[in-house]
């Protein structure tokens, strides 16, 4: 493969880990203020008040942070492997874009951690147990 080639193939495949690192540190560090806003943890329990809002970026923050940092060192892993393998330019294409597609499901499935975390700490309305 070519340089070209490879630096889009890291960028693909680098790229939801460093959101995900991204993020996670600013949603532990400073959440969003306004609940309404353009980005965020955006789930009708997250968005109830300002106590849920805040609880879940908490939590959110944290996965995000511990998830970015296992997609990161398994996205390294990967990409060390394709260019020690052979030739399969395309073979390699191919893992690239299912690892996208992997981190992808990752970065959906973080929300089954907060929203647990949030139905444990806080009732339907919002108050804290």
């Amino acid at each position: 493969m070519e340089w070209y080639d490879w630096a889009i193939l890291l960028a693909d495949v680098l790229a939801v880990p460093a959101i995900l690192l991204g993020f996670g540190w600013r949603f532990m560090k400073r959440p969003p203020q306004d609940i309404d806003g353009a980005y965020g943890y955006r789930t009708p329990m997250s968005m109830k008040n300002r106590d849920t809002w805040e609880f879940a970026h908490q939590v959110c923050g944290r996965v995000w942070w511990r998830a970015g940092w296992i997609l990161l060192a398994l996205s390294a892993a990967l990409l060390a492997w394709m260019q020690t393998r052979p030739g399969g330019g395309q073979t390699n294409w191919l893992l690239g874009i299912l690892a996208a597609l992997g981190e992808a499901a990752a970065l959906l499935l973080t929300i089954i951690p907060v929203e647990r975390a949030l139905k444990k700490t806080f009732d339907q309305n919002g108050t804290r147990r």
